[in-house]
């Protein structure tokens, strides 16, 4: 047989492995809150917003330069009757103009809009601020999820084992079908707790995914990126008199809201430059063309200088509304800005509160992982001495899952409540260190080495 060339390299091609599908990359959870900063929709339009301000700066500024105009007009006309004068009427002009004095017009709008940057730069850090929080609870919600999963299906694997041991002896005939039935309801029972924690997973990673800007892709259930690391907890104590200082003096939220009051302050200077003179100074070079001939040539042309100046007498007291609205919208961003130091302060204590409320959880779910496991095997050697019942052990199956998942939802709250406190004092988790108040070192590092679950379920 012959094959020609294409034939032969089709071949060659179906003989080749299927290259292998890219591995999605991997961040831990300073990775993620950098890639978060970079590719988030909302610090992109934050960004943004900075931008169109710095427009605006030129766009004020342009009031201490000279502006040039021109100006042109050129007609034809049709008389009814006979007439000496020219049928075309033309006039062009180049025109330079100069403000020499606005009233405090001019100055005050380039302060408005060099305090507009400075807060638009304020409400981008804070949202920074408030995006780095979310990522850092969701990619602990992730862990927190991931670890859930590894607790049912550990939980799971012990009640499959139980079930099937029942069976055995259900087949001796040392016990009786009620020992294979509740096993199989224990089974069943918890088989919708992994499943419902393998869908809090995959929720996880959406939540994740909207913070990255990462889109999904429609015919894949897999996230297109992983995360690295697993729930630890790392104790941490602060004081709070200095939380809520710190937050006071570097929450950028309400350096904004002290921005809107300058900016009101300076728009009442602003609206009052309406009642004073206004003094412009103009150069210009000016072509015409002069309709009757008895007056000159048709074709004119020269310089001119001058000084243009308004005042405005009485405007109908629109000035006046304006001043009213503008101490309106001042004493309004007076009472923002209290509202917001209440609220940064509210944030702070709330941190707090949920800080020290975790770390008491973990430290009681702590001593009852280890108390419930001992009571696992406990059970299981009763049962096996004939000295306790089937329902013992299940009952201490149940308990340690139950105190498994409640020190993991312990660690995830801790870590969110310093992600949030670090978010209110406007630093980062690493950053708070300014604030921690010294404990005892290597009680604290027994205490974090208990908290990180264990590969078994009955490991102790």
């Amino acid at each position: 047989m012959h094959f020609g060339v294409g034939a032969v390299a089709l071949l060659i091609l179906l003989a080749l492995p299927a290259p292998l599908p890219a591995a999605a990359p991997t961040y831990n959870i300073e990775e993620a809150v950098a890639l978060a900063h970079a590719q988030n929709p909302e610090i992109a339009v934050a960004g943004k917003k900075i931008a169109a301000a710095r427009g605006g700066l030129v766009e004020a500024r342009s009031g201490f330069l000279p502006s040039v105009m021109s100006t042109g007009l050129v007609d034809k006309r049709e008389h009814q009757s006979d007439t000496r004068l020219r049928d075309e009427d033309y006039n062009a002009s180049l025109r330079v103009v100069q403000n020499l004095y606005t009233g405090g017009a001019v100055t005050s709008q380039v302060a408005i809009a060099r305090l507009n940057i400075d807060k638009q730069e304020y409400e981008f850090q804070e949202i920074a601020n408030r995006v780095a929080m979310d990522v850092r609870v969701g990619f602990n919600e992730l862990l927190l999820n991931r670890a859930k999963i590894r607790v049912r299906e550990d939980s799971v694997r012990v009640l499959q084992e139980e079930l099937k041991a029942q069976e055995e002896r259900l087949g001796a005939g040392i016990v009786g079908k009620l020992n294979v039935q509740r096993a199989e309801v224990a089974l069943a029972n918890e088989r919708p707790e992994l499943i419902n924690a393998q869908t809090q997973l995959k929720n996880s990673y959406l939540r994740l995914g909207e913070l990255f800007g990462i889109n999904f892709p429609p015919d894949s259930e897999q996230a297109p990126f992983e995360i690295s690391g697993q729930l630890q907890y790392h104790p941490r104590h602060f004081d709070l008199n200095e939380c809520l200082v710190r937050a006071d003096v570097s929450r950028p939220e309400l350096k904004a809201r002290q921005k809107d009051i300058e900016i009101e302050d300076r728009q009442y200077t602003l609206n009052q430059s309406e009642l004073r003179p206004r003094v412009g100074f103009f150069s210009a070079y000016e072509i015409y063309n002069e309709r009757d001939p008895q007056v000159g040539h048709e074709f004119n042309h020269g310089y001119l200088v001058g000084i243009n100046a308004t005042w405005h007498i009485f405007d109908g007291f629109a000035t006046k509304g304006r001043l009213q609205a503008t101490r309106a919208r001042r004493e309004a961003a007076v009472q923002a800005l209290g509202a917001a130091r209440r609220a940064v302060a509210s944030e702070v204590r709330g941190a707090f509160f949920d800080l020290e409320q975790a770390e008491r959880v973990l430290e009681s779910e702590t001593r009852n992982v280890q108390t419930a496991d001992e009571s696992l095997e406990i059970a299981k050697s009763n049962f096996a001495a004939g000295l306790g019942t089937q329902l013992d052990i299940l009952q201490a199956s149940s308990d340690v899952t139950r105190t498994r998942t409640t020190r993991l939802s312990a660690i995830y709250l801790h870590n969110v409540a310093l992600a949030r406190l670090a978010r209110a004092c406007a630093s980062s988790p690493e950053a708070l260190d300014f604030m921690t108040t010294n404990k005892d070192e290597r009680a604290e590092a027994r205490v974090s080495n208990v908290a990180q679950p264990p590969a078994k379920l009955t490991e102790r």
